[in-house]
């Protein structure tokens, strides 16, 4: 299976935004410090979950990134699709040509466990993840109470921004 950094850091600081998500606008700065994440690196993967539409820039003072949607929905395959990321377990890159230039014996039962692996992350939201007491208790360690509330379902980090819930 192929899941690179790229792909687990772009979860890990969109999941550190979700946890932040009723604060307002967060800086990467803040992510990089709380995740030990490369600033740039983040830059680098904002950049590219932004034209995926899952985050959006403040600019300015008080400025950063928000979810562009609910926590709830945006799925974990998302995040990872949107960094140029794949989970391919085939050995060709799913190209069929892992043998001879033709698919190898295996070749289907590992793409058929490729798409059980996009499937089951694509039913993960970032909301399922913060509900998690695992998740909850590596971000109390960071700092953070998560209040469920700063989370419900349908309204938006921008929407809550934007009405001082």
């Amino acid at each position: 299976m192929k899941l690179t950094t790229k792909g687990r850091y772009a979860v890990t600081a969109i999941l550190d935004l979700a946890l932040h998500s009723g604060s307002g606008p967060i800086t990467l700065a803040d992510v990089a410090q709380r995740q030990g994440i490369s600033l740039s690196y983040l830059e680098q993967l904002f950049a590219r979950l932004r034209r995926r539409d899952l985050v959006s820039s403040v600019r300015g003072p008080g400025g950063g990134y928000m979810l562009s949607r609910g926590a709830d929905e945006i799925s974990v395959a998302e995040v990872i699709t949107a960094v140029d990321e794949n989970v391919d377990t085939t050995r060709c890159g799913g190209a069929q040509n892992c043998q001879d230039n033709g698919p190898c014996l295996t070749h289907h039962l590992w793409h058929d466990l490729s798409d059980r692996i996009h499937e089951y992350l694509s039913g993960i939201s970032l909301h399922d993840l913060v509900m998690r007491s695992g998740v909850q208790k590596v971000a109390e360690g960071q700092g953070h109470t998560v209040d469920a509330t700063d989370l419900e379902p349908g309204i938006t980090p921008a929407d809550r921004s934007r009405l001082n819930i």
